[in-house]
C-alpha cells in the first residue's frame, strides 16, 4: 500500500531566501508550504505530516535547532534537515548527533538541497507506511482471523457472521493456505456454540488401522488392546463444532460411517450397544471442487449432497491482491513479538515481492515469508533480486496486469462493473485484456461468494 510523499516545509525568517528556496524545490516538484517563523511552522505540522521539514538554523524567537527539538517530541521520526551558515557547521554536526536528518551549508548547490530532501522522504515515505499497516492489522483484529478489506473477503466475513448462529453443516473449499480452518474457527467464535469444544480433525493425517476408534471411539474391551474406553473425535464435539480438514481424503469405508453421523446425527463407538445422540455442526474442508472427486468415483456422491448445504469457497491470494500487505504487516507484527526483535522497515525489495509474488501457498507461504523479513533473511527469497533485473516496461505492465485482475476478481468478472472501477474506455480495456493474455471466464467462474 504504497504512499505518496512529496511534501516539504520550508521554514526561513529570510523573504528573499525563503521565496528562492521555495521556487527552486516547487521546480523540482515538492509541495512546499513556507513560513517565516518556527512557531508558526510547529502550529501546522503533526505526526501524521507526509513530508518533511527544512529549517534555518539562525532565526529570531525559536531557532532552528529548538525547532527541530519540538518536532521530535510530537514525531521521533520526522526528517528536519537544517540550513547552516559556515559559523553554524559545528552546532549543526551536534544537532545530527541528536538525530537531526542532515545539514546543508550556505552556500550550497540547489542539487545539494533537493537531493538531502529526496532522501528524507524516502525514509519518511518508509516510516508512514509501516505505521498504516501496523494500524490495519490492529484494525483488522476485529475480525480476527479472516483479515482483508477486498469486497470478496468483507462478504466472506459478512456471510460467516450470518452463517455463524445457524445450524445447518458448512462446506469451505479453498487451495491449501488460504485459511479454511481459520474460517471454520470464525463460524465457532462467532456463533452460539462459542463455549463449547471446537474439535478439528485432519482426515489426511487419520491412521487407516484407528480410523474408527480414533472418531467414533471405542468401549473398555471392545478390541484386543483395548484397555480403557475412548471418545471418540465426534463425540468430542457434541454441543461445539466439528472441523474435518481434507475430507475429500477419506477413505470409502469411512465416508459411509460418517454420512450416517450425519443423517442421524448419533454415533455408536465400537463396542457400544446403543448410539449417542449428539448436538453439533458440521464444516468440511477440501482442497479442490469436491463434484471432480464424485465424478471420479474417490468421494460418495450421498456425502457429498449431505455436506453441500452451504457451500463457500475461500478466494486464493492471487484474487485479491490488496490485501497481501495487510496481511503480511499482520503476520509481520506477529513474528517480532514472539522473536522479541523490533519491526524491521519494510524496503522496496519487500514491497516488491509482496505485490509480484503469485503466492501459490497463499497466506501461509506469506506467513513463513514474514518471519524471515523478521529475522532479517528476506534477501534470500526467490524474487529478491526481481527488482533489479526487470525492466521498467515489464514492471509497469505486471502492475497492470495486477490492477486489472483485482478489478475483475472483485465483481466476479463483471466487465461493466470492472470498467466502472477502472475507469477507462471498453475498447482500451479489451485491448489490456488481450495484451496481458487474461482469461475472462476464469474471472466469470470464480464469482464473490
Amino acid at each position: 500500500m504504497p504512499i505518496t510523499i512529496n511534501r516539504v516545509a520550508f521554514i526561513d525568517d529570510d523573504d528573499v531566501l525563503r521565496d528562492a528556496n521555495v521556487q527552486t524545490l516547487q521546480l523540482a516538484g515538492f509541495e512546499v508550504s513556507a513560513f517565516a517563523l518556527a512557531e508558526t511552522a510547529l502550529a501546522a505540522l503533526s505526526e501524521r505530516f507526509a513530508g518533511v521539514v527544512v529549517s534555518d538554523i539562525r532565526m529570531p524567537h525559536m531557532d532552528g535547532r529548538q525547532l527541530f527539538r519540538r518536532l521530535k517530541d510530537l514525531d521521533a521520526d520526522l526528517p528536519v534537515i537544517l540550513i547552516t551558515g559556515h559559523a553554524d557547521v559545528s552546532e549543526a554536526v551536534e544537532a545530527m548527533h541528536d538525530g537531526v536528518y542532515d545539514f546543508v551549508a550556505k552556500p550550497y548547490a540547489p542539487e545539494r538541497l533537493v537531493s538531502s530532501i529526496r532522501r528524507a522522504i524516502e525514509k519518511r515515505r518508509l516510516v508512514l507506511e509501516n505505521r498504516e499497516l501496523r494500524r490495519l492489522s490492529v484494525e483488522a483484529q476485529g475480525d480476527w482471523p479472516l483479515i482483508g478489506q477486498t469486497p470478496v473477503m468483507e462478504r466472506l466475513r459478512a456471510i460467516l457472521r450470518q452463517l455463524a448462529n445457524a445450524d445447518v453443516d458448512v462446506l469451505l473449499e479453498g487451495e491449501t493456505g488460504v485459511g479454511k480452518e481459520l474460517a471454520a474457527r470464525a463460524l465457532h467464535a462467532w456463533g452460539r456454540r462459542r463455549d463449547r469444544e471446537f474439535i478439528a480433525v485432519d482426515c489426511a493425517a487419520l491412521p487407516a488401522g484407528a480410523l474408527d476408534s480414533e472418531l467414533f471411539g471405542h468401549e473398555l474391551g471392545a478390541f484386543n488392546g483395548a484397555v480403557r474406553q475412548r471418545t471418540g473425535r465426534i463425540q468430542q464435539a457434541d454441543r461445539g463444532t466439528l472441523f474435518l480438514d481434507e475430507i475429500e481424503t477419506l477413505a470409502l469405508e469411512a465416508q459411509g460411517k460418517f454420512l450416517r453421523v450425519l443423517e442421524e446425527r448419533e454415533v455408536t463407538p465400537l463396542g457400544a450397544n446403543t448410539p449417542r445422540t449428539l448436538d453439533l455442526r458440521v464444516v468440511a474442508a477440501a482442497k479442490s471442487d469436491l463434484t471432480d472427486a464424485v465424478a471420479a468415483g474417490t468421494f460418495r456422491e450421498d456425502l457429498f449432497h449431505r455436506l453441500n448445504v452451504v457451500r463457500i469457497r475461500i478466494p486464493p491470494l492471487r484474487e485479491r491482491r490488496e490485501d497481501v500487505p495487510l496481511l503480511f504487516a499482520h503476520f509481520l507484527t506477529r513474528a517480532c513479538e514472539r522473536l522479541r526483535v523490533s519491526t524491521p522497515a519494510v524496503d522496496d525489495r519487500v514491497r516488491w515481492r509482496l505485490l509480484n509474488d503469485a503466492w501459490p501457498g497463499n497466506a501461509r507461504e506469506l506467513n513463513h515469508y514474514a518471519q524471515r523479513v523478521a529475522l532479517g533473511l528476506a534477501e534470500d527469497g526467490p524474487a529478491s533480486d526481481a527488482r533489479d533485473v526487470a525492466p521498467l516496461p515489464q514492471r509497469v505492465a505486471t502492475y497492470e496486469a495486477h490492477l486489472i485482475e483485482e478489478a475483475l476478481s472483485g465483481c466476479g468478472g463483471d466487465v461493466r462493473t470492472a470498467l466502472e472501477r477502472l475507469q477507462i474506455p471498453r475498447k482500451t480495456f479489451y485491448d489490456k485484456i488481450q495484451r496481458h493474455g487474461l482469461d475472462l471466464d476464469r474471472f466469470r467462474s470464480h464469482r464473490p461468494i
